[in-house]
């Protein structure tokens, strides 16, 4: 199976690989447009930067920062919502999202979960430790993969439990979020253990690992993230998650036709 592609709009002025890139709500609209244009399944839109270190953001500020770029799409272009907000999730879900993707898996807003079962939509839920502030501060495992698994398997189970369907459910191992590089490693090669919990998405696309095993420290990690895009493919991920949707689809095209 060949993973859809998930294009990354980060709408935030500090994201590590493209904070405040698009200095226009048209121009983020158009860049939503040309990643599906270049095979994105769908555009996953951001209003808070979830970094390590991330300061916080208001729910008034997420809202506007988001908002506008919704409006301007119209419906017409595929999307998901990247928040831990439910006022945020249902502005998205009003509008025309169908998939919210949440770094805390339903677990920072009281009421998201309640809001994600009404609706019927598909969400991605995220495995992180503490906050985007706190989250690499000295973070500790024993067994990283079943740990890890053990969590999100909970996570899966309560929200079944709190009516959303099974088959709606998506998992994040969340690489970089409260792991070192040896966690990042070993949930990366457990990808197929993790799969067996639900369809998993894979969300590795610049992240710092790449620069931590090449020394590639500026944002541009393009060639270690299509890297990664192709284990996920090759470990039976659902979905990769990814900045440049172009180069992830191309490939990915030229890997699924090698496996004939």
């Amino acid at each position: 199976m060949t993973p859809r592609v998930l294009g990354i709009l980060n709408l935030t002025p500090d994201s590590f690989s493209d904070g405040g890139r698009f200095a226009s709500v048209a121009q983020a609209a158009d860049a939503a447009h040309v990643m599906i244009a270049a095979g994105a399944a769908m555009v996953d839109i951001g209003g808070e930067s979830t970094r390590p270190g991330a300061p916080f953001v208001s729910e008034a500020e997420e809202l506007a920062r988001v908002a506008p770029v919704i409006d301007a799409l119209g419906g017409q272009v595929p999307f998901s919502i990247d928040t831990r907000r439910a006022a945020v999730m249902a502005y998205a879900l009003d509008h025309g999202a169908s998939l919210v993707n949440d770094v805390s898996a339903l677990t920072h807003d009281p009421a998201a979960l309640s809001l994600v079962a009404a609706r019927g939509c598909g969400v991605v839920l995220m495995h992180m430790v503490g906050t985007p502030a706190t989250m690499q501060v000295a973070p500790a495992y024993g067994d990283v993969v079943r740990e890890v698994g053990d969590w999100l398997a909970e996570r899966v189970e309560a929200c079944v439990a709190a009516g959303i369907v099974r088959t709606n459910i998506t998992v994040d191992p969340g690489i970089g979020f409260g792991k070192t590089l040896d966690h990042n490693l070993a949930l990366l090669r457990g990808l197929r253990t993790l799969g067996e919990i639900a369809p998993v998405m894979l969300g590795a696309s610049r992240k710092a690992l790449i620069g931590k095993l090449t020394g590639a420290e500026t944002p541009d990690r393009l060639p270690g993230s299509l890297a990664l895009a192709l284990h996920g493919a090759a470990t039976g991920c659902a979905w990769v998650r990814v900045h440049d949707v172009a180069e992830t689809v191309q490939a990915l095209r030229v890997w699924e036709a090698l496996r004939g």
